[in-house]
Order: C-alpha cells, then sequence, then structure tokens
C-alpha cells in the first residue's frame, strides 16, 4: 500500500501495484495516519509490531550495527531479551586487515570540565568492523536464525572498491540466512584509503556504482546507512533508493575529536599517546540526527511517495521518547547501539514502556497510525513569518521576545535570549 497526502497532512491509503525482484515485497512510507480517538474511548494495548520490507518484527526497536552484534553470544541475549531485530557488526571478507586498538571509546559528560560525576551526553569510538573470521560469523549467523527462525537477523557489509568481492560478500551473507542486508556507507574511521564506508557515502558518484553492484547481486532487501558528515545527506540517500536500495539508515556516528586532556596535553582516547578522529554518538547528537532524518523523510515524501521504501531512524536513542520522536518525522524503526553499550540489552523493555505510554496518551493503537505525523509542520523561514504575520493580523497570536538585531543590548542579553525560548 502507498498514501496519498491530504491537505490536512492525513493521509488515506490506495492500492498501488508494486513489482519487485526480491522475495519479499516492501512496505511503503508513509502510511496511513489515524488521528487520536477522543477522552473515553477505550484503552486499547497499543501494538508495537511493525512489518518493514516485508519483515514482521515485534517492535520497531533494532539493535543498531557495532559491538551490541559483535558475536553470536550478544546477539542471542538481545533477541532473548526481545529487541525487534538484530543488525550484526559490520563484516568484510578478509577480517585479517581489521586491527583494532584500545582504549577505543571515549565519552562526555555534562558538568563542569567533563567531571566523573556528570551524566554521558557523548560518546566516541575509533573502532573498526568486525576483526572476527568471516567465516566463524557466518557460521554464528546460521545458528541464530536455526534457534530464531522468526526474528529479523540484518547483516551489516563493507568492502572495497571491487564489484567481485561485494557479489561474494552477498552471496555468503545471504546464504548463511539473513532476511536483509545493511551496507555500511557511513563509518567515519578507518580504511577510507581502501574506498570503504564513507569514503563511498560521500561520494555520490562512486556510490551510485557500488549501489549498482550490490542491488544487481542482493536477494533479501537492502538498507543503505548514510554518513551524516556532508554537506547534504538527501543526496546520498536519493542515490541509494534510486539505485535499487529498499531502505535508509540514518545517521552514523558524527566524525570527532572528543577532546584534550589538559594534564598530559593529549586526544582521547590516547592509544601510546596519539589518538585519531572518530565517531560520535549517544544523547548528544540526538537532535543532529532527528533534522538528518527529517530531511531524508522529506525527500522520501515528495520524491518517492509512489513507491516502497522504508527508513530507520539512528542516534542517541535511550528512551521511549526518543523514539517516538524518530517515528513522528517518518521512520518505521529506531536502532540502538551505544544506548545498549551504557544500559544493557534489558534497555528494550523500558523502550517498549515507554513507547506504550506515549501512544496511550495520545490513543495510538499501532506504531502507522502516527509514523510522520510530524513532518507536516516542518516549513521554511520565510513560511514561519508569513504564518506568524497572518496569526498577529488576527489576534490569535502574541510575538514574543525580540524582532530585530537592533533590540539586542549586552546588559539584558541572557534575559532577551530566555525571552526567545519555547520551552
Amino acid at each position: 500500500m502507498a498514501a496519498s497526502f491530504l491537505p490536512s497532512g492525513r493521509s488515506t491509503a490506495i492500492g498501488l501495484p508494486f513489482q519487485r525482484r526480491r522475495r519479499i515485497s516492501a512496505n511503503s512510507f508513509p502510511l496511513v495516519v489515524r488521528s487520536a480517538g477522543g477522552e473515553g474511548s477505550p484503552a486499547a494495548e497499543p501494538d508495537l509490531s511493525v512489518k518493514v520490507n516485508g519483515l514482521e518484527m515485534p517492535n520497531p526497536f533494532v539493535i543498531g550495527s557495532g559491538p551490541p552484534g559483535t558475536n553470536y553470544t550478544v546477539m542471542k541475549r538481545a533477541f532473548d531479551e526481545g529487541w525487534g531485530a538484530v543488525i550484526a557488526k559490520t563484516v568484510s571478507l578478509d577480517a585479517s586487515k581489521v586491527v583494532n586498538v584500545t582504549p577505543r571509546y571515549a565519552r562526555l559528560r555534562a558538568g563542569s570540565n567533563g567531571s566523573a560525576k556528570g551524566q554521558i551526553i557523548g560518546w566516541e569510538n575509533i573502532e573498526l568492523i568486525s576483526d572476527r573470521p568471516l567465516e566463524t560469523m557466518l557460521n554464528e549467523f546460521k545458528q541464530l536464525k536455526k534457534e530464531y527462525p522468526d526474528r529479523i537477523l540484518i547483516g551489516s557489509i563493507m568492502e572495497e572498491y571491487n564489484k567481485d568481492a561485494w557479489h561474494q560478500l552477498i552471496e555468503r551473507v545471504e546464504e548463511a540466512g539473513v532476511d536483509a542486508l545493511e551496507i555500511n556507507f557511513s563509518c567515519p574511521h578507518g580504511m577510507p584509503e581502501r574506498k570503504m564506508g564513507a569514503a563511498v557515502g560521500q561520494d555520490c558518484a562512486l556510490l551510485e556504482e557500488v549501489c549498482g553492484w550490490i542491488n544487481e547481486k542482493a536477494t533479501v532487501p537492502v538498507w543503505a546507512k548514510m554518513t551524516p558528515n556532508i554537506t547534504d545527506i538527501t543526496q546520498p540517500a536519493r542515490v541509494s533508493l534510486k539505485s535499487g536500495c529498499e531502505g535508509i539508515a540514518a545517521i552514523n556516528t558524527i566524525m570527532s575529536v572528543m577532546g584534550i586532556d589538559l594534564n598530559t596535553l593529549r586526544p582521547e582516547p590516547s592509544v601510546e599517546g596519539y589518538s585519531t578522529p572518530g565517531g560520535y554518538s549517544s544523547k548528544a547528537v540526538h537532535p543532529i540526527a532527528l533534522g538528518k532524518v527529517m530531511q531524508i523523510a522529506q525527500m522520501m515524501k515528495a520524491e518517492f511517495s509512489d513507491k516502497e521504501y522504508s527508513l530507520s531512524g539512528i542516534g542517541g536513542v535511550e528512551t521511549g521518547n526518543d523514539a517516538a520522536e524518530f517515528i513522528l518525522i517518518g521512520a518505521n524503526t529506531v536502532q540502538v547501539c551505544t544506548g545498549v553499550m551504557m544500559h544493557g540489552y534489558g534497555l528494550v523493555k523500558k523502550l517498549c514502556d515507554e513507547l506504550k505510554d506515549f501512544m496511550r496518551k495520545h490513543n495510538f493503537s499501532s506504531i502507522e497510525e502516527f509514523r510522520g505525523v510530524s513532518l507536516q509542520y516542518f516549513t521554511t523561514h520565510t513560511e514561519l513569518v508569513r504564518r506568524q504575520q497572518e496569526a498577529i493580523s488576527q489576534r490569535k497570536a502574541i510575538r514574543k521576545g525580540l524582532q530585530s538585531d537592533k533590540d539586542w543590548t549586552g546588559d539584558g542579553f541572557v534575559k532577551e535570549t530566555e525571552s526567545m525560548v519555547s520551552n
């Protein structure tokens, strides 16, 4: 099913023919939006199940590719705890080229000078893709699918700029039984000299070529994972969809330098006194991720509304409300990686409970009833000015705070800033 959008921002489902070479069909974006029921209506238990690209998940929470999906033991734990799907740590043909260092993580805490007692709001890693032999990972995929045949296991893959290597990797990973593939076009560190990770995702011409190789070989749904380290994230997302991918995942980590130790004068994380820029994640990136996912969702709605694609939101998810925000701007699923590293696999129960609380508050009975609802409220600054002027003329709004740069003063700067904050 696809959706026809009305001026109100709601949608009405219409049937559209959709043919795909894949063995399973995709789920449309966005789908039906139903307004919340009135007070006093029956309080049915919210249904968290989702169906994305033909893949049925008990909830929209997906283990993001990284340490939480690094081997059989931890992926089994994720399924046992109730995660909707698991994306394994990224694999390539030759794991011998992957050598990790330690320490490879650094944390940013809220509070004075990053006080050790402050809340963790940022997380940097310089970790590479899986350093385990591909054959070992494939055997573990097979074992997981044998034990959990109805659960969704997604293989994350990344390879050098070589068509035959991509084809070989796809064939072997698919033979292990994965339900879908996520293509790592977005790792911000490690092996860019071999045209891997973000080196592809930041080059649309290269991305188009590699996506072509991938989609002529793959027989399961393919998600392209986007890097935020680019001026316009809609450009690689558009190329990926036009080149045959069924879905977009965004965002991967943001290129960063966590900080400098002011005692040693060395950067963090420090490996033998040296470091390298790495990927930034956790709570502090959530607003940036929302912005990037919103842009992708708008592009997909405007340019691919008659096609069937999916969108997976990633970035700083630690609560059910964080997840609700991604879904409200169009995400079908929500990935969590750093959150699991900080809070454990049991976090999914809290996420589900809190998301259900949000749904009860608005009387939503399913994920699709509110997916994409907030997308209609994003517009241009010019349009904001027009709307406010119109509202003021109708005495339905009161201007708040300063209106011109000439009104700023040094003495009242903080109060003047506060006067224009919305909450």
